[in-house]
């Protein structure tokens, strides 16, 4: 039998470079995180458990952070590792199928417009889609697909089209945008509101109807207050029982806001800026919990939120800035519909729970490598579980810097049969890209290269993951 093996175009010299030396990953280690089905339909999980088998001594967690960069605006410096590539690199002529590198050139063989030109016209090409009155989203897609331009809000606007929050009709985001906006507020107005002041309007309420009930000013009587309403009740219906419930997550929460991207100032710091952003973040988090009884939250969550709420904060357009967090709150509940089957541990062992979905990018690898397969899982006994289960249920925010990130989400994203097959393709890419150091690695070495991936060129992965689509 023959194994697989790479294809030629994956050994181009354009993707080659100096292997940089790896950076050890910071000790802290990040919590599983688990997402629920449908509100009401699933009793709260617990987080799924850490893979049985310990990682070597010498490598990170499966759970850890990935490496940060220095503090700084990801979007407004060029700190955003692209330079550096990890290649495969089979000299021998395999027998594989051939294809061909990408070229500067293009299939006329005249010389590509440089970078800049390059994304000016992309630019221009997604400015004129989003001006028409109705959008196309198949080519919205595609051009989404390529990466989004920074500037002109772009990335904003697309991900809320892409997420479904904004209508194709431009004619009604006005009035979707208000509706949701205003849905938003009340939301914070009637959940977030300590019970002190649930209790407060419920007796006010009472006694304004006592009042018109009797003619004449008066105050409730003892037995017309409910046992519901006191501090010490143990019930269900309990506001002060619920509050004192979820005050758990509520503290959970805010130690992971506190923890978002300490590299990145947005997020972090003691200026009034990154304390407004904190609580919005919290804001958010508290209210998933709370309209989403089946999951609340669990750790890891606000590491998904952080990438749209960075982008719709930072829109250009004022107004849109201003309800950030309003346009934010929608479109996480819309991102995590689409993998909330990975995160729910009673469906761990279904065909749709996490350990299905890891199987299935198993099977992508031995289907597109199966000598690099082999090697990992019956060789070096490499659980995919201690690496791509982070990689899975994060969206791969923690093996990359921010920028890179969104970068990887645009295509994510732009998927129109859903973001999960896209991730399984970059999560295959991404092994296939560093086949050279797996196969020539043990278990311990490889443990440690997948749970701190090198610093690699994003449009690498993404063009191998588009490769492993057609074939």
């Amino acid at each position: 039998m023959v194994n697989k093996r790479v294809p030629d175009w994956l050994n181009s010299s354009l993707w080659s470079s100096p292997q940089p030396p790896p950076s050890p990953p910071p000790p802290s280690p990040l919590s599983a995180v688990a997402i629920s089905d449908p509100p009401l339909l699933i009793p709260p999980p617990a987080a799924i458990a850490r893979p049985s088998e310990p990682p070597p001594p010498s490598s990170s967690s499966p759970y850890a952070h990935a490496p940060k960069g220095e503090n700084r605006d990801p979007l407004t410096s060029s700190y955003a590792n692209n330079t550096s590539v990890y290649c495969t690199d089979d000299d021998e002529d395999d027998g594989s199928p051939s294809y061909s590198a990408p070229s500067n050139g293009g299939d006329s063989g005249a010389a590509a417009p440089p970078p800049a030109a390059q994304d000016v016209s992309r630019q221009a090409q997604i400015l004129q889609e989003l001006s028409r009155k109705v959008i196309n989203m198949v080519e919205l897609r595609k051009l989404a697909s390529q990466g989004l331009p920074d500037g002109a809000g772009i990335r904003a606007t697309v991900w809320k089209l892409l997420l479904g929050y904004l209508p194709t009709d431009r004619s009604l985001w006005p009035s979707e945008l208000a509706k949701k906006r205003s849905q938003y507020k009340q939301f914070k107005e009637e959940l977030l509101m300590n019970p002190s002041e649930i209790t407060r309007r419920m007796e006010k309420s009472s006694l304004e109807n006592h009042e018109l009930e009797a003619g004449s000013p008066g105050f409730m009587s003892r037995s017309e207050i409910s046992h519901g309403e006191h501090p010490l009740s143990l019930g269900k219906s309990s506001v002060w029982n619920q509050f004192f419930q979820e005050t758990e997550i509520k503290e959970q929460i805010d130690r992971d806001v506190m923890r978002t991207h300490p590299d990145i100032h947005f997020f972090s710091g003691d200026s009034t800026f990154a304390k407004s952003n904190q609580e919005a973040l919290k804001n958010i988090l508290n209210l998933f919990a709370k309209l989403n009884p089946g999951i609340r939250y669990v750790q890891g969550m606000n590491e998904l939120l952080a990438p749209l709420f960075y982008m719709f904060k930072n829109d250009p357009d004022e107004e849109n800035a201003a309800s950030a967090e309003a346009d934010t709150f929608f479109c996480f509940v819309e991102l995590m519909s689409g993998f909330r089957d990975n995160f729910v541990q009673q469906l761990d062992n279904s065909v749709v729970g996490i350990r299905a979905t890891i199987s299935r990018l198993s099977q992508l690898l031995k289907e597109h490598d199966e000598e690099l397969w082999r090697h990992l899982e019956m060789t070096t006994k490499v659980n995919p579980q201690f690496y791509a289960f982070r990689w899975i249920t994060l969206l791969l925010t923690q093996e990359f810097n921010f920028a890179d990130s969104l970068f990887i989400w645009d295509t994510l994203l732009s998927d129109p049969d859903g973001p999960q097959e896209t991730l399984l393709r970059v999560c295959c890419a991404m092994l296939v890209i560093v086949r050279k150091r797996l196969l020539a690695g043990d278990f311990t070495s490889n443990l440690k290269l997948l749970q701190n991936y090198p610093s690699t060129n994003i449009s690498h992965i993404l063009y191998v993951a588009n490769k492993l689509r057609a074939h």
